[in-house]
């Protein structure tokens, strides 16, 4: 069964152009064209300021097309609608996907930044500590990375989701949300975490260690892997070299991220400092066992409306081993 796109996310794909309206052209496929849905952070967006895929690809007689998106869950649901080839998010977002029908295949994973995450209170607030999450409004973006660091926060300190009112948002409305008090909490990543705590009057209640990973999953379309494997695997590529240069450029990196999310560069450095998601390979056993076990924990508490064995959606692409 496929996904059924919200009104809100065909808004999205209309304003970006990535929806073909009766009677205009197409763009020719895959075949001239790869389109790939990225966040406003990430490694995603370094090659994308840095240029470099579009100029490997040139060659190839490929177009690249980007488009943005707030979070993982619309992202993966315009590949599903076919509107973009490859993208790349967070732990959760691909389980809910999987369990929706999405045509999705993992290609890889990087490595793990968990202080990429936290959850922020506000300087002023009563919340000291997790137990004084009881009771409170916690804001979050379903299906995120966000909503597993509250889920295994309050779990570790022997609360539930049902001691807490959860508040569904979107990233960019929760720092709002946070500093007017209709929030008591707001659990979030990087660039909003850094951006919210540069500007000061917030402080992480517990950063994202020992309850997230971190890491960035890269997702393909079933249709794009199969019919375009080596523009795939040619993309895994340009990222692992774009990555292995923004390893060694890090002030290069801070300045080129600053002048596309636009956001203060002391706010980008901070972020930066402490991401490590520039090691990329293929998914391991390990790392899919993690992924089932978060898959199997959402089911339990009825968030996924089945189970879903994630290894289905796992594929082995060479792309010059890891980094």
């Amino acid at each position: 069964m496929r996904h059924r796109i919200s009104p809100l996310l065909w808004l999205v794909m209309l304003s970006a152009g990535i929806i073909l309206l009766p009677g205009c052209s197409s763009n020719g496929g895959l075949e001239n064209v790869i389109r790939i849905g990225y966040q406003k952070w990430g490694t995603y967006s370094i090659l994308k300021a840095s240029g470099r895929l579009e100029r490997a690809f040139e060659a190839r007689g490929v177009r690249v097309e980007w488009v943005e998106f707030p979070a993982g869950p619309p992202l993966l649901e315009a590949l599903n609608a076919g509107s973009i080839d490859l993208g790349h998010a967070g732990d959760s977002p691909p389980l809910f996907a999987q369990a929706a029908g999405v045509p999705l295949v993992y290609i890889a994973v990087s490595s793990s930044s968990p202080e990429s995450s936290a959850i922020l209170v506000l300087d002023s607030s009563d919340i000291r500590v997790v137990a004084d999450l009881k009771g409170k409004r916690v804001g979050f973006t379903k299906g995120t990375s966000g909503h597993t660091m509250v889920v295994r926060v309050l779990e570790k300190h022997g609360l539930t989701v049902g001691d807490i009112t959860p508040v569904y948002l979107p990233p960019a409305d929760g720092r709002v949300a946070l500093e007017s008090g209709a929030i008591d909490a707001w659990s979030i990543w990087d660039p909003y975490s850094a951006a919210a705590e540069n500007a000061g009057g917030v402080r992480r209640l517990v950063g994202g260690s020992g309850f997230v990973t971190g890491r960035e999953f890269y997702f393909a379309s079933r249709k794009a892997l199969d019919e375009h494997r080596d523009v795939v695997r040619a993309f895994l590529g340009e990222l692992l070299r774009v990555k292995n240069w923004a390893k060694e450029h890090r002030a290069e990196v801070n300045q080129l991220l600053a002048e596309q999310t636009k956001l203060d560069p002391v706010a980008v450095t901070l972020a930066e400092n402490r991401r490590n998601r520039y090691d990329t390979g293929p998914l391991t056993a390990e790392l899919v066992a993690d992924q089932q076990a978060l898959a199997d924990r959402y089911v339990e508490l009825g968030l996924l409306p089945h189970r879903i064995e994630v290894r289905e959606a796992i594929v082995d692409i060479p792309f010059g081993g890891t980094e």
